[in-house]
């Protein structure tokens, strides 16, 4: 079985190992990966690894050897767990390997969960994996490129909403050239009528790619900050860049209402203890949105109006998205350097097919 490995202080580092399978436990399942999905999200996993806790989903068991979790489809090829049959096809969130031996639990709403006892305490949404059909490789494709990414674009507009917008006439949107961020402007695009104007802010080499995706009002390239209008707003800084968020803060001053911290995507520019003008950053976890409303509206709700809103942006995908599909895990360190040193293409959707 081969894996991925991540230097885990510097995470443009990979190397591929091989490593024995493991012998499968009681109420245990082998998983074999089909294919999975590598983004610029993937890259926010490694450089928040140790923060939020990416790491600990796949110990290594070396030192400072971490694993990077990807979102794809598997299937069951060995299982000890009377629910579980070999042949099922199970989507969700995995290692960047070959394989994943998962401790079986089935979820009350007919998938299954990876009840490991070291993934008890993580996010539940991490931990849950859901029975697809077979004979769709592109579906598997899209699900797991675009689900993942638009479910938090969903959720932060959902909070955005809740929130009644922190007061703000204007919602400033960075790195909106990610598939997060461009899901973002998506949705807020949508309600009519509105009364926010959507900016986007993204590299000057990507500046036309997100004009034409028509959701945004205004797009600006990073050294036009300084053109920001001045009114209410919110910032919503996909990116990381710390030079970006100060030039952001100090334009609007105290026009600027909330700052929310979202992805890593530049992390090399990334300065967490930076201290900006006015309100400060604040961290938006999406786990925390989807509980948040698993309490106000009950199970279930906020999962389907998340299924019907990516499905609804997917829907259009041919317009903005060049699905990739690279063979073999041997594929995947080259694709995972292009992203983390921000080469890669906005347009492609990168999959790796085992």
């Amino acid at each position: 079985m081969q894996r991925l490995l991540t230097d885990t202080k510097d995470i443009t580092t990979t190397r591929l190992e091989d490593v024995p399978a493991a012998p499968l436990g009681a109420g245990q399942a082998r998983l074999r990966l089909l294919s999975f999905a590598l983004t610029a999200n993937n890259v926010t996993y490694a450089a928040s690894g140790f923060a939020i806790g990416y790491w600990q989903f796949f110990p290594t068991g070396i030192k400072g050897q971490g694993i990077v979790p990807v979102w794809g489809t598997a299937e069951v090829v060995e299982s000890d767990h009377a629910d579980l049959a070999v042949g099922t096809r199970l989507y969700g969130f995995y290692p960047l390997a070959e394989e994943l031996v998962m401790d079986v639990a089935a979820d009350a709403h007919g998938g299954f969960v990876d009840a490991a006892p070291h993934r008890a305490e993580l996010p539940a949404v991490y931990n849950r994996y859901t029975a697809v059909r077979a004979g769709d490789p592109a579906g598997d494709h899209m699900r797991a490129l675009l689900q993942p990414l638009l479910a938090t674009s969903y959720l932060l507009f959902d909070w955005l909403m809740d929130n009644d917008c922190f007061g703000a006439k204007q919602i400033i949107i960075g790195s909106a050239s990610s598939k997060t961020g461009l899901g973002l402007c998506k949705y807020l695009a949508e309600p009519a009528p509105r009364d926010t104007r959507i900016i986007g802010l993204t590299s000057a080499r990507n500046r036309d790619f997100v004009t034409a995706l028509g959701a945004c009002d205004a797009v600006l390239s990073y050294d036009e900050i300084a053109q920001l209008p001045q009114a209410p707003s919110v910032y919503v800084d996909m990116s990381g860049n710390a030079a970006v968020k100060s030039s952001v803060h100090s334009t609007l001053g105290d026009d600027l209402k909330h700052s929310a911290a979202v992805g890593i995507s530049h992390w090399d520019q990334f300065q967490p203890q930076l201290a900006v003008e006015g309100v400060k950053p604040q961290f938006f976890f999406a786990p925390a949105q989807i509980a948040k409303r698993r309490e106000e509206w009950g199970p279930g709700v906020i999962e389907k109006q998340i299924t019907a809103a990516w499905k609804r942006v997917a829907a259009e995908a041919d317009n903005w998205l060049e699905v990739r599909v690279h063979d073999g895990i041997g594929q995947a360190a080259a694709v995972y350097g292009a992203l983390a040193d921000g080469t890669a293409n906005p347009r492609e959707g990168h999959i790796i097919a085992l």
